[in-house]
């Protein structure tokens, strides 16, 4: 079923603590917001609507840079304000679904939004929702028991909650403007739309104070999956009396012939990162028939290779690069290259591997025509 969404993010969040809002904090080492625009637009979302602070929309673009099928809309000083300006951002009909959600829930997972549509199949509208576990207490108003409450028939609400748009509309246009909703659900529901509960997830808990954000950080690292790849590059000798190896001048009688600085090293763990990632190659990414890239830095491929990682919540969890030339002698310069490489991924020494080797005078690097690099890369990424 196609559907829309409306995700939820102008709000302040301010008994998250000090800080930035946090629908834009890290979690995981990604921003909160994005976990649920990845997760609805992965779920086929035909669109959404972002719906930001006035003063927000510049952080909320980094935070969602590279997302497509997506585009921004200010929110209101109300809730309810923001969900209207969101629905009515929409290019989709009256008659499609749309899935509003709270940025605060970024443990959005497609098989969510799955049963949602499901519901949807004969019932007008659909939330997710968990049925009450704790006993309930009302307090006399000054911290102490006043009675116990039933919780049998009661259940949390949860978000995206499923629509027909113009009902949403049509519902928001006839609430009370003195009146502050507190989900989608109760709009419908005073309209006379019959809503269906569809069983949530623990894991949807809204962000909203401090200790949250903890507890969904052990939940997000347990959704995490581990993945290695491997690059390869080779390059002739030629004139010069240098060669670039892993970021690092290395005096030579000879150069290396490449279309940018050559740098076998860093080319092969550029390769290496664009694989664990599953991004083609570095060719893919810096056409060798592009004359901009002629001469160029390769430090500048490496870096864009883990940008690619970290746009995608990923982090680097180490690099082992190994050098195969009978000359020039690598050890001698180790220690700056991975001191070099440290710098720039970001990683401790400890996560950096530069070694060498040779082939005992055998095949072209045995004959000193030119050099090889192998290289491994191990990236965590969302699950």
């Amino acid at each position: 079923m196609r559907f829309s969404a409306v995700i939820v993010a102008a709000g302040a969040g301010s008994r998250a603590g000090p800080g930035e809002a946090k629908q834009w904090r890290a979690l995981a080492g990604r921003p909160v917001a994005r976990w649920s625009a990845e997760a609805l637009l992965g779920a086929g979302a035909d669109e959404v609507v972002v719906v930001v602070a006035e003063d927000q929309e510049d952080r909320a673009r980094d935070a969602l840079a590279g997302l497509d099928r997506l585009r921004f809309t200010q929110g209101g000083a109300m809730r309810s304000q923001s969900v209207i300006r969101g629905l009515a951002a929409l290019s989709a009909p009256d008659d499609s679904i749309v899935l509003v959600h709270d940025a605060a829930r970024p443990l959005l997972r497609a098989e969510h939004v799955a049963r949602l549509l499901a519901a949807l199949e004969t019932a007008p509208a659909a939330i997710l929702a968990r049925p009450l576990a704790d006993t309930l207490k009302r307090d006399a108003g000054d911290a102490r028991i006043a009675a116990t409450v039933p919780r049998e028939q009661l259940w949390r609400a949860q978000t995206p909650q499923a629509f027909r748009l113009g009902a949403l509309k049509a519902a928001y246009a006839a609430w009370p403007a003195d009146e502050e909703p507190t989900d989608e659900a109760m709009v419908v529901e005073r309209a006379g739309v019959v809503v269906a509960l569809v069983p949530g997830d623990p894991a949807l808990a809204k962000l909203t104070f401090p200790e949250d954000f903890a507890m969904a950080e052990l939940v997000a690292g347990a959704a995490r999956t581990t993945r290695i790849g491997q690059g390869v590059d080779a390059h002739r000798f030629g004139p010069g009396d240098s060669v670039m190896l892993c970021g690092v001048a290395i005096p030579h009688d000879h150069g290396l012939v490449g279309h940018s600085d050559a740098d076998a090293g860093l080319h092969a763990i550029t390769d290496a990162l664009l694989g664990a990632i599953g991004e083609g190659d570095i060719g893919d990414h810096f056409p060798p028939t592009d004359p901009k890239w002629r001469g160029a830095a390769s430090d500048l491929f490496l870096l864009h290779a883990a940008g690619l990682v970290a746009r995608r919540g990923g982090r680097i969890l180490n690099v082992d690069v190994t050098l195969i030339c009978e000359r020039p002698k690598i050890k001698p310069h180790r220690a700056a290259m991975r001191q070099r490489l440290a710098e720039l991924l970001g990683l401790g020494l400890a996560a950096v591997s530069v070694k060498a080797t040779t082939t005992e005078g055998m095949g072209f690097t045995g004959r000193e025509e030119g050099l090889l690099a192998q290289a491994v890369a191990m990236v965590e990424l969302p699950a």
